[in-house]
């Protein structure tokens, strides 16, 4: 099986939204010292590869625990729409995006992660696009970018009043192109909190062919 981490690696310092508080990981204990190593984390749950709850953004009190697990998890549905500034409605798109489905958006923004431009010039879902992801009853779409949206976060609102999860800044997303079907695991921590940071993977529902080794 051919596996793709779609995750950015949780390291001191890991870029965040502006205004968020920054991500501090910490070497607490050492072996040379304590005879033994442990690490301490200090990151809000909306730091690198993360998931957002519909309480990030509603008034409501459904924390990310509590979403049924099975969301987290489905067929996976790549868009490749790379340098694109804008994601909108396209009519190929219905038979595209199977109901239930994850959707993963490969727009090659993900590559700036780590500039300032990263934030700042991100591209944008429409929607339009969105009204098609909730008809479709998507599970959770999937950006290589920070936000689907800028204030008020129209986007955002749409999707998690009708129970459309959205998964931020995946690292990866081009290696998806080309490899047929597969299957997203997108796992938040059992954490009581509106969003979590995750481990989101992707990986093929058929067998990779081994090549023949030389003689």
């Amino acid at each position: 099986m051919l596996i793709i981490d779609l995750t950015h690696c949780i390291r001191d310092g890991l870029p965040v939204y502006p205004g968020d508080d920054q991500t501090v990981l910490t070497h607490s204990r050492t072996f040379s010292a304590d005879g033994y190593n442990n690490h301490q984390l200090s990151i809000n749950m909306h730091a690198g590869t993360h998931i957002d709850g519909p309480m990030h953004l509603l008034d409501i009190q459904q924390r990310i625990h509590e979403v049924p697990i099975d969301q987290f998890i489905g067929d996976g549905v790549l868009l490749d729409v790379r340098h694109a500034s804008v994601v909108d409605y396209e009519p190929s798109y219905e038979q595209m995006i199977p109901e239930r489905s994850i959707v993963i958006v490969c727009t090659g923004h993900g590559d700036k992660f780590g500039s300032p431009e990263y934030f700042s010039g991100h591209p944008e879902l429409t929607p339009a696009f969105a009204e098609l992801l909730i008809r479709k009853q998507v599970k959770l779409v999937g950006l290589d970018f920070p936000s689907p949206d800028r204030y008020p976060f129209q986007v955002h609102k749409m999707l998690f009043t009708n129970n459309v999860l959205i998964a931020e800044n995946l690292a990866n997303t081009e290696r998806l192109i080309g490899i047929g079907p597969f299957e997203v695991i997108a796992l938040p921590l059992r954490i009581e909190a509106d969003s979590s940071i995750a481990r989101i993977i992707a990986r093929t529902t058929a067998s990779v062919p081994v090549q023949p080794s030389g003689s």
